[in-house]
């Protein structure tokens, strides 16, 4: 059995968000992407965060110079990250839209993606189907960056367990892996259990 009728289903991360029991939310950019974009940014342009949640890498990206669109599927969330994001004075968009069908309405439209704790979210049975998604949508050439967690998981899920192994199978064709490394800096509690790649899109 997988976790697909639960985490495949809005109303089980909203009723997550409702309790307080969403323990992914950082309150703030992740640590792993401002160390990263301050030492090697990927080049400017259109960039999709898969995912968002409250949008707080998405208005990071925004004011790092990126034109960047969040997406997630809970409409509560997508509400409250466009509030913070008004708030804050950030051109950013986001959208109410389930990560699978992006390559369906942005076909090859983003230039990058930032990846964080999307993958590990969903049911992995359909994690080869999610890599589609975003090969679908990225530009050939485009880039991937993203920070895998957890290496090592300690419960059944969400979040998923991942491994360094599956990323790279699932990642290839579309993506060739140009780096792979521990992030500079993690999450408190996060530290040893994430993997940063630095992911180019195949193809013409």
């Amino acid at each position: 059995m997988t976790g697909e009728p639960i985490v495949g289903d809005a109303a089980f991360w909203q009723n997550l968000y409702q309790q307080g029991s969403d323990r992914w939310e950082l309150g703030r950019p992740n640590p792993s992407l401002d160390a990263h974009l301050a030492r090697r940014p990927p080049p400017p342009g259109t960039v999709a965060v898969p995912g968002c949640g409250r949008g707080h890498d998405v208005r990071f990206l925004a004011r790092r110079g990126y034109q960047v669109l969040g997406f997630d599927f809970v409409p509560e969330v997508i509400r409250v990250a466009r509030e913070l994001a008004e708030r804050e004075r950030v051109d950013v968009t986001f959208e109410d839209r389930d990560v699978f069908g992006l390559a369906e309405v942005y076909p090859r439209f983003f230039d990058g993606v930032w990846e964080y704790t999307c993958f590990c979210a969903i049911d992995p049975a359909r994690r080869a189907e999610y890599v589609a998604s975003l090969a679908g949508t990225v530009r050939p050439g485009g880039w991937l960056l993203g920070c895998f967690f957890p290496l090592r998981g300690v419960s059944a899920g969400p979040p998923f367990p991942v491994s360094t192994h599956q990323v790279r199978r699932l990642l290839a064709p579309a993506f060739r892996i140009e780096r792979a490394f521990p992030p500079l800096r993690s999450v408190r509690g996060r530290q040893g259990r994430e993997w940063m790649v630095l992911a180019r899109r195949t193809g013409a």
